[in-house]
């Protein structure tokens, strides 16, 4: 099985994702999966009837894989994107799609989705120029959280505490980018500084993490200092975070979940959930669940390896016949 991982660091991350690419191809040698990394700077696309010879890496044509790794979350670009959509359209797998990534990279067209399918999120307003401070007073409220559209790693998200310090932030924001997309959402106190991140591969929850940040601060990125702690996987955690990767066509996705009282919101959803904090809390070897969802639903596997079935059968057949009493 061959496969790609696309990936180049990102401007918007706090801390680059050289663990999960490094564990990625660490366990695709342990499985005899042939994983090369490229970054999107390597490609040239031509748009041909010669679909055979239309990626080029490094200005060479090249055999397709059988499944590409696209691991820049938010901050895929367009270059990135369109590369991704020309591998879907000739027949590559990608675990995500590029529509999904388009998708979640925008955080409040993922929020208009879920809140159309009835699940919980937090009561979310989109920013425009100058802002009626009255309006999101009465509709939001005080503190509110302020976020760019799109982000990652806790990059771009703020807390207003007051309505003084909510006004010179849009001001700011105005004057220096009067065209930035910004979003509010509702602050939702009982889980200040921390929240959920569960991880869901192939439609099933895999691990689920609580990320505690001590109250040191609002947000509760492992990334930005927050501590991991396993945390028990209940029905409805299962449920909201199922749904969610679900509804929006992620094979991978980390869901985050805000506490809400005695329930949860639906924070956001991550295409390319870094894992090493999660790894690291919990026992699950994420690298080797992903490639083995990927093997499985390709149906590609290694002929070499034993089987286990079979070993079981040969094991049963060298026990002798039980009588009948």
């Amino acid at each position: 099985m061959r496969g790609w991982i696309i990936y180049k660091d990102s401007a918007t991350l706090l801390k680059p994702e050289t663990y999960e690419i490094k564990r990625l191809l660490q366990v695709a040698q342990e499985e005899n999966i042939d994983l090369q990394v490229y970054s999107p700077d390597q490609f040239d696309l031509l748009v041909s009837r010669e679909d055979d010879q239309s990626v080029l890496i490094d200005g060479e044509p090249v055999s397709l894989p059988d499944f590409v790794l696209p691991r820049m979350g938010a901050g895929t670009t367009y270059f990135a994107l369109a590369i991704i959509r020309h591998l879907e359209r000739l027949g590559v797998h990608c675990f995500n799609s590029s529509e999904a990534i388009e998708t979640v990279k925008d955080k409040l067209f993922a929020q208009q989705i879920l809140a159309q399918q009835n699940l919980p999120t937090p009561k979310t307003m989109l920013v425009k120029f100058p802002v009626n401070i009255d309006l999101v007073e009465k509709q939001i409220g005080f503190p509110v959280v302020v976020k760019t559209l799109s982000g990652s790693q806790g990059s771009g998200v703020f807390l207003s505490k007051s309505r003084s310090e909510f006004d010179d932030l849009m001001q700011l924001i105005e004057a220096t980018s009067p065209k930035a997309n910004i979003i509010l959402q509702k602050f939702i106190k009982s889980s200040h500084g921390r929240d959920l991140r569960v991880l869901t591969i192939g439609g099933r929850v895999v691990a689920c993490m609580e990320r505690n940040s001590g109250g040191a601060n609002f947000k509760a990125n492992v990334s930005a200092g927050a501590k991991g702690l396993s945390h028990p996987i209940t029905p409805e955690i299962e449920w909201l975070a199922t749904q969610t990767a679900n509804i929006l066509n992620l094979d991978m996705a980390g869901i985050d979940l805000l506490f809400d009282e005695e329930h949860f919101k639906i924070c956001e959803a991550n295409s390319s959930p870094g894992f090493e904090g999660l790894e690291a809390a919990v026992d699950v070897d994420v690298a080797r669940e992903i490639l083995h969802f990927i093997r499985i639903r390709l149906g590609i596997f290694d002929k070499k390896k034993p089987v286990v079935v079979e070993a079981k059968k040969s094991a049963a057949k060298s026990q002798p016949a039980a009588t009948s009493a």
